[in-house]
C-alpha cells in the first residue's frame, strides 16, 4: 500500500502496489493527477528510508520538478506521525470490513 497525504488539507490518496519498485512510477502519475486537479505543484516529499524512493532516476526527477526531499530517520515513526496514524486507520478498517464479510481468510481480497 502506498499512501500520499496533503499536509495542509489532510486529503489522502491510497494506491495498492504488488511490488515496491512500482512506487516511483506511481508517484509520477500521482504528481500529474494532483497538478491537473489543483493547478498547484508538489513542493516537498517526506518519506521514510524505504529503498523504493532512492533510485538515481527518481532523485533526478525530483530535482527537475523542483521537489525537495525530506527523509525521516529509520525506525522513528514519530517524525511522520500523520501517515502512521492513517496507515493504522486504513488497516483497521480493512480488517473490519473483511471480518464482517466473513472473508478475512481469503488471500485474493487482500490488496
Amino acid at each position: 500500500m502506498l499512501a500520499f497525504v496533503d499536509n495542509s488539507s489532510r486529503k489522502i490518496w491510497v494506491y495498492f502496489l504488488r511490488q515496491r519498485n512500482k512506487a516511483s512510477p506511481m508517484f509520477k502519475k500521482f504528481e500529474v493527477l494532483v497538478e491537473n486537479q489543483t493547478g498547484r505543484k508538489i513542493k516537498k516529499l517526506r518519506n521514510n528510508n524505504g529503498l523504493e524512493f532512492y533510485k538515481k532516476e527518481f532523485n533526478e526527477f525530483c530535482v527537475t520538478q523542483g521537489i525537495t526531499r525530506h527523509k525521516i530517520l529509520v525506525r522513528k515513526p514519530q517524525q511522520n506521525g500523520v501517515i502512521e496514524c492513517i496507515n493504522e486507520t486504513l488497516l483497521e478498517r480493512a480488517r473490519c470490513m473483511l471480518s464482517n464479510a466473513n472473508i478475512w481468510h481469503r488471500r485474493d481480497f487482500w490488496a
